[in-house]
């Protein structure tokens, strides 16, 4: 594999300066309250220009994460609507931000929902969405009737939107502790993926602080939590993709994490 780029989730107000802190290459962040449906705010003080500007200028690439509230899976249109809506606010601000993906999390439907109802929703969201940077959706980890929890249901939602206008531009993030916590081996998870998306274009490399297969999203630094070691670099390592740590701390736990990851990547 090339050389492992490694950054981490930071704090929006100035990502550049927290990329430096962590000698990182690329570092993720919110635009906002990500349990809000209130749009995007860039915190950043000389405005979305500048910082564009300036995350070129020192060669950090950006990353965005839409909030967590966003679903456009689900058949209940008082979420499914503003869904949609926050989602198209969150690409136009990663764009204007020269953002290199935006990561949005699977959805769910009701437990009495067909999970078709939900792949079909995901088609209509791409064909919907002006997508203006790349659009990476995320595993998770928890839920019976989640769209990216189980790799059927990835696969679901892959072959409905593989019909879609604009699909060119939708990328998948793996994470490790989702992977761990929904019940995916991690030994072939990456295989698993690549045969049914074709791509990874993000790793959020985490350990997690719960039993495999237990549905909660609870992360951890890396070897204090539940996956081995070794299994969890063999994940980074095969995937071959840029990586965002979303491990506790700041920067000096961050730079610890990178350095443990590096060791054991290779």
């Amino acid at each position: 594999m090339t050389a492992l780029r490694i950054g981490a989730h930071v704090d929006q107000a100035d990502p550049v300066a927290e990329a430096a802190a962590r000698k990182a290459p690329l570092v993720q962040f919110f635009l906002g309250n990500p349990q809000s449906y209130k749009g995007p705010v860039v915190e950043y003080a000389h405005g979305p220009a500048a910082l564009r500007a300036a995350a070129e200028s020192a060669g950090v690439d950006l990353y965005v994460h839409a909030p967590y509230l966003i679903n456009v899976a689900t058949t209940n249109n008082r979420q499914r609507i503003p869904s949609r809506k926050l989602l198209q606010q969150h690409m136009d601000a990663a764009a204007e931000l020269g953002a290199k993906g935006l990561i949005v999390h699977g959805g769910h439907v009701r437990d009495e929902d067909d999970p078709a109802k939900g792949f079909d929703n995901w088609r209509k969201a791409i064909e919907a969405t002006d997508i203006k940077v790349p659009l990476l959706i995320e595993n998770t980890a928890g839920g019976t009737n989640a769209m990216t929890r189980y790799l059927d249901r990835i696969k679901g939602v892959w072959e409905a939107i593989s019909a879609a206008e604009g699909f060119d531009q939708v990328g998948f993030c793996l994470d490790t502790c989702h992977a761990h916590a929904g019940g995916n081996k991690l030994e072939s998870i990456v295989d698993d993926v690549l045969a049914i998306t074709g791509r990874i274009d993000l790793v959020h490399a985490n350990d997690s602080r719960d039993d495999f297969d237990s549905g909660a999203d609870r992360h951890a630094s890396f070897g204090a939590g539940h996956i081995e070691p070794d299994l969890l670099a063999h994940v980074v390592r095969e995937a071959g993709a840029p990586v965002v740590c979303e491990t506790p701390g700041g920067a000096e736990e961050h730079v610890a994490d990178f350095s443990w990851l590096r060791e054991r990547v290779g």
